[in-house]
């Protein structure tokens, strides 16, 4: 069954192209079609083109249709297009002409643009909800190992006292800023489409308030074309979100492959979650970091895959669109994935608690023999070359006594602060 038939069928092989993976991935969108469908009837019932007899006929077999998602029993049969088609063609088996109503005043085009907004708005919840899991756990992290000193690098040279505190606590503000972008997908995502139709609107009477209303979208697209060029970059948006999270998780997974690395030694996880080697006995590789970061490397590609196949698109539907559903749909259940796995494993870190004590870190306190020599009545520049010098003649004796007080710091991490920024974020999502 094909929404668009007018009494042809078209070539197999054409329709086999131009549907794809359509039938797989609709399946995420089947009980988002079935709300958009009962707001789209009670609208249509306010305006006269349902009798109330018909809206409570067709509300009841929704219901229906709604329960077998819910309990995994819904398929898109073979030869059905999509899963819009599924729907109506069980409502028109089990109703007859009354089914055949449901499609008055809308097109496929707006039917998909509040399923996948629906649906967007659904995963962008579950995104930040996760996000915020990883976050606490950061958190957590930075507050029982403040204390504990580890080497900071620039250059990969060894620069800097920082601390276990310091290194966790970062990780977790920078999710805060990720969550930013989470929240700016889920307000481009809480618009109404429906009633654009294929862009250009209706000649029917349709109360599009209504439907924003009882879908629970925060405002319209009013423009009817606005509405359809949103289609991408909606997308777009939340690849954006999924990047910069993503971005976030790749460099906490370098971090962490480099220091579990026997040459740095930071940190080390239980035997069962590493990895060995088939010819060397001693190995255990840090595979599920290596994975999350190249499956985030990947994923940071998504705002220039779906940029490729959106940038030289004219106003108006294009079949091009289809593609999209592809990209983003697997991408936002690897995001998924790697922040429940990256979670996992960090509530099972262990810490090297005394490894600034090696004397292959002494360097680290060079800055902080500087300071304090300053902080006696020394000049800086003065002070910087008599610890340089003691450094070239290879008579440094570094004080590993560490004094940080400024927000921020090793000594004043500020995680409260952190903290109110997170819930801040997190309490602009008004989750409808």
């Amino acid at each position: 069954m094909k929404l668009w038939n007018k009494g042809f069928e078209p070539d197999e092989s054409v329709e086999l192209f131009t549907v794809g993976r359509d039938r797989e991935l609709d399946l995420k969108l089947a009980k988002f079609d079935v709300q958009g469908s009962v707001a789209h009837i009670r609208m249509l019932n306010s305006i006269g083109l349902l009798k109330n007899a018909e809206l409570a006929m067709l509300t009841h077999e929704l219901q229906k249709i709604a329960d077998k998602i819910e309990s995994g029993d819904f398929e898109i049969e073979q030869g059905v297009e999509d899963v819009h088609s599924q729907i109506e063609l069980m409502l028109t088996r089990e109703l007859g002409d009354v089914g055949k109503k449901i499609h008055s005043g809308r097109s496929r085009n707006d039917q998909v643009l509040v399923d996948i907004k629906l649906f967007f708005k659904s995963e962008i919840t579950e995104l930040a909800a996760l996000t915020e899991q990883l976050f606490d756990t950061l958190i957590e992290l930075s507050e029982r190992y403040k204390d504990i000193l580890m080497p900071g690098y620039t250059h990969f040279q060894i620069a800097m006292p920082s601390s276990f505190g310091l290194w966790f606590g970062a990780y977790a503000e920078t999710l805060v800023d990720d969550v930013i972008l989470l929240n700016a997908a889920y307000k481009h995502a809480d618009q109404n489409p429906l009633g654009s139709a294929a862009g250009y609107g209706s000649s029917f009477p349709l109360n599009r308030t209504l439907t924003t209303e009882l879908l629970h979208f925060e405002t319209l697209h009013f423009n009817s074309i606005a509405a359809q060029m949103s289609r991408g970059k909606t997308e777009k948006t939340l690849s954006y979100a999924i990047a910069a999270i993503s971005g976030t998780l790749s460099k906490l997974a370098v971090d962490i492959c480099l220091y579990m690395s026997q040459n740095f030694g930071f940190v080390s996880f239980p035997d069962e979650l590493t990895t060995g080697s088939s010819i060397m006995p001693h190995k255990k590789n840090p595979d599920m970091f290596e994975l999350i970061r190249a499956k985030c490397n990947r994923l940071q590609a998504l705002p220039n895959e779906l940029t490729m196949v959106t940038n030289n698109l004219p106003s108006g539907y294009h079949r091009d669109f289809q593609l999209l559903k592809e990209i983003i749909f697997p991408a936002l259940d690897e995001l998924k994935n790697c922040l429940n796995m990256g979670n996992y494993m960090l509530q099972q870190i262990k810490i090297n608690t005394n490894i600034t004590d090696l004397s292959l870190y002494d360097y680290l306190f060079t800055v902080e023999d500087v300071n304090r020599l300053v902080l006696s009545g020394v000049p800086f520049r003065d002070a910087y070359k008599k610890i340089g010098m003691q450094v070239q003649e290879g008579t440094y004796q570094p004080n590993r006594t560490v004094n940080h007080t400024h927000e921020g710091s090793i000594g004043n991490l500020c995680n409260d602060k952190i903290k109110d920024k997170m819930s801040q974020r997190l309490n602009q999502f008004v989750i409808r």
